[in-house]
């Protein structure tokens, strides 16, 4: 089989990952770290069911069940590597990172990562979902001619010249929509067919970076997804994990 192999142990079984070559810089990285022993003794330290499991903050190891976490990590950061051939399905694993207000590029965390569990969804839902990317994008391109027609737009505003204003308003909305257009986001034939048998988290596509997905013991990912939780949706009993390289 080709690509990196690693398996992720737990109590409540295991969990064996392939390492996709397409993003290098996170398999790299977690190859890395899983030889170091970086992640032994952590904690899957937030769970939501239906969601994700999250874990690889070293400050889990050995805490207490008051410890704050989510906040740990090597020290430094990975650029993010998207590619849209690589989705959000059942079984994905992906890098855990801050925001985009704090962490506009969408960097990813040097340690954290989740994996997705999620559900299956309609073509309702993904044709929701297409909609409502389309739009985010041509408020994107809408911004763009915003500030190339700016001072126009502001010349109008103070010559009092509203139903003008309103009508490039209008005009630069079309414009933005006509653009996205051209050529539209639309998930594939095969994409759809994923999410709507197997199911997966589609609305995070784009925004956090793929690097494997779990190719068995995918039925761990509900065990563990399935266990009560608490406060910032810690697992009330510690779920550790060790982490070895099989190729």
């Amino acid at each position: 089989m080709e690509g990196t192999i690693v398996l992720i142990k737990t109590e409540k079984g295991n969990m064996k990952v392939k390492l996709y070559d397409e993003t290098p810089l996170h398999r790299d990285n977690f190859i890395k770290l899983v030889k170091e022993g970086f992640y032994n003794e952590t904690l899957f330290h937030r769970v939501i069911n239906g969601f994700m499991i999250q874990g690889g903050d070293p400050d889990s190891k050995n805490s207490t069940p008051d410890t704050k976490l989510g906040s740990g990590g090597p020290g430094y950061n990975i650029p993010a590597e998207f590619t849209s051939n690589l989705i959000h399905k059942k079984g994905a694993l992906a890098a855990a990172r801050l925001g985009d207000q704090a962490n506009p590029e969408k960097k990813s965390s040097g340690s954290q990562f989740y994996i997705v569990q999620g559900k299956p969804l309609s073509d309702k839902d993904l044709d929701d979902l297409e909609e409502q990317i389309n739009f985010q994008r041509a408020q994107k391109i809408f911004r763009k001619i915003y500030k190339e027609t700016v001072t126009e737009i502001q010349k109008l505003q103070s010559n009092g010249k509203q139903d003008e204003f309103n009508d490039l308003m209008v005009q630069l909305g079309e414009l933005a929509w006509e653009e996205n257009e051209k050529n539209p986001f639309a998930y594939s034939e095969e994409h759809r067919k994923i999410y709507t048998s197997l199911g997966g988290t589609p609305h995070l596509d784009g925004a956090y970076t793929i690097f494997g997905e779990v190719i068995e013991g995918l039925d761990i990912i509900d065990s563990i997804a399935a266990v009560p939780t608490g406060i910032a949706d810690r697992p009330i009993e510690d779920v550790k994990m060790e982490i070895e390289l099989l190729n």
